[in-house]
């Protein structure tokens, strides 16, 4: 038997997420009211990257930011019909894997695109100095407990204390994931 809805209790991260969601929002307004709406937020760090690496694929180009193949994958094709990038076969005859680079038009919005990144960072640092509790130091806490602690590991214990009828599945050989911590030039 069901019981009550949790999704309609406030849960503690959710007017964290809501905050990221709208400071992601201002840059992509900040972008369309400076004449490019084609520009999203996620679409600046990889932009950068093939600015300064040049054309990489994507398991490249997702190895070097962090992050999943599958999450650059869609913002490369978001950045493809935008006509930001362009991909072409990374080695004759093998079109499975493909290189991807900035087009003249991506080319073109590099400067923007870094002075925005520098403003940002100035913005962030500038709320961060504004807080009480300095949210730089607090992901920095929260990455160190992390780290001692997976997140994957606070769950299932939670949830197996909650109902330990619930099988857990786990694949044979995979590691629990855990967080690192970001580059410095991350953000």
């Amino acid at each position: 038997m069901p019981t009550s809805d949790p999704t309609r209790v406030p849960g503690r991260l959710d007017l964290l997420f809501a905050t990221l969601r709208g400071l992601d929002e201002a840059i992509t307004t900040l972008y369309a009211e400076r004449g490019e709406s084609r520009v999203r937020q996620r679409f600046v760090w990889p932009m950068l990257r093939l600015a300064h690496e040049g054309p990489m694929t994507i398991v490249e180009l997702a190895r070097s930011l962090g992050l999943t193949h599958s999450a650059v994958s869609q913002t490369v094709a978001s950045m493809r019909s935008a006509g930001l990038v362009t991909s072409k076969p990374a080695t004759e005859g093998d079109r499975r894997t493909r290189r991807v680079g900035l087009t003249d038009a991506g080319r073109a919005l590099v400067p923007l695109l870094e002075a925005e990144w520098r403003a940002t960072e100035a913005a962030i640092r500038e709320l961060d100095d504004e807080l009480e509790h300095p949210l730089s130091l607090a992901a920095g806490d929260l990455v160190a407990a992390l780290q001692r602690r997976p997140f994957l590991d606070r769950i299932a214990a939670h949830l197996d204390a909650a109902s330990p009828s619930i099988p857990a599945v786990a694949t044979p050989g995979e590691p629990s994931p855990t967080i690192d911590a970001p580059a410095a030039a991350d953000r």
